[in-house]
C-alpha cells in the first residue's frame, strides 16, 4: 500500500510540474516581444498567406509585424517601411 502511494505522489507531482511548466514556458513568450529582429526588404504580398499585427504594451515597447510566409515561415516584418504599411493598411480595411 505504501508504494502505491508513494508511486501515486510521484505522478501527481511529475504531472503538476510539467503543467507548470507548460504555463510558465507560455507566459515567458507572452510577456517579452517576439520579434528580435525585423526583416525591412520588400516580400511579395503574394507570398504572404497571414500577418499578425501586435501593439505595443507592458510586454514590448515596440509595433510587433508578423508575417506567415506561405511556405510556413515566420518572418518580422518592419513597422516603419513603408511597404508593410501598406500591407496592414490593406489587411485592416479587409
Amino acid at each position: 500500500m505504501n508504494g502505491k502511494l508513494v508511486a501515486v505522489l510521484a505522478l501527481f507531482l511529475v504531472s503538476a510540474a510539467v503543467s507548470q511548466g507548460k504555463t510558465l514556458a507560455r507566459m515567458g513568450t507572452e510577456l517579452r516581444c517576439q520579434c528580435i529582429a525585423t526583416h525591412s526588404r520588400f516580400i511579395p504580398p503574394k507570398s504572404i498567406q497571414d500577418v499578425k499585427l501586435t501593439q505595443s504594451g507592458p510586454h514590448c515597447r515596440n509595433v510587433e509585424v508578423i508575417a506567415t510566409l506561405k511556405d510556413g515561415r515566420e518572418v518580422c516584418l518592419e513597422p516603419t517601411a513603408p511597404w508593410v504599411q501598406m500591407i496592414v493598411k490593406a489587411i485592416l480595411a479587409k
